[in-house]
């Protein structure tokens, strides 16, 4: 799916996790802008539809367009406060789950490769060794397939596209990447086969560790 043609989907209109005064964890669906783009065709988002239900909902982090899964919303200023900064100083617990193209050899590792936006063809992001930011990822099997492998991924950094690019410069691009994968590979699947499924935070004002989870089925 490209911006030319977003069409997000309606249903269900907002998919909540779990709400209380200071937080809203949402469940992203895949083809919804995490914030509106430019122009009018590109207002439906994650975060105005949270807006539309609670007016207050401030965004903290986001997920590519395409990837579907797991986003946390602070419901104050405060709380958005608390939150971005758990992100930045990566306080934040994340997973990641992936079908992948391809039977990996190893059982898990990690991916160290400095990514920089590939400005000709921006959105997309690019390994560059000389002038790149320091990107890594770590990875291991759920389980293997005929022909490709479902991983759990864990970023390090949180590069833009990060998951992405590393997986396909490892030779096992994610199914459904049309940004990054071979054509055959693009088409193996309707969408992108990227979940955020685990994410694990510091409530900003009870002061305790939660996590929230959220498993698919590709």
């Amino acid at each position: 799916m490209t911006l030319k043609d977003y069409n997000p989907p309606k249903e269900p209109y907002l998919d909540i996790i779990f709400q209380d005064n200071d937080i809203l964890v949402l469940n992203k669906q895949a083809g919804l802008l995490t914030v509106p783009g430019k122009g009018d065709h590109l207002a439906d988002c994650l975060e105005n539809r949270a807006k539309d239900i609670v007016p207050t909902a401030l965004t903290v982090h986001r997920l590519d367009m395409d990837t579907s899964g797991l986003i946390i919303m602070g419901l104050n200023k405060f709380a958005h406060r608390h939150l971005s900064l758990q992100f930045q100083n990566r306080n934040v617990a994340k997973e990641y789950v992936a079908l992948v193209f391809g039977i990996t050899e190893e059982n898990s590792g990690e991916i160290d490769l400095p990514l920089i936006c590939d400005w000709p063809n921006r959105p997309k992001q690019k390994v560059d060794h000389e002038i790149g930011k320091p990107s890594q990822t770590k990875w291991h099997v759920i389980e293997r397939y005929k022909d490709n492998t479902l991983l759990s991924l864990t970023p390090i950094t949180g590069r833009s596209h990060q998951l992405r690019v590393h997986m396909n410069e490892i030779g096992h691009s994610i199914l459904g990447d049309r940004f990054y994968a071979s054509e055959k590979v693009a088409k193996m699947s309707k969408r992108l086969c990227l979940h955020s499924k685990k994410l694990t935070i510091m409530h900003p004002v009870q002061k305790k560790m939660m996590t929230f989870e959220q498993n698919i089925i590709f």
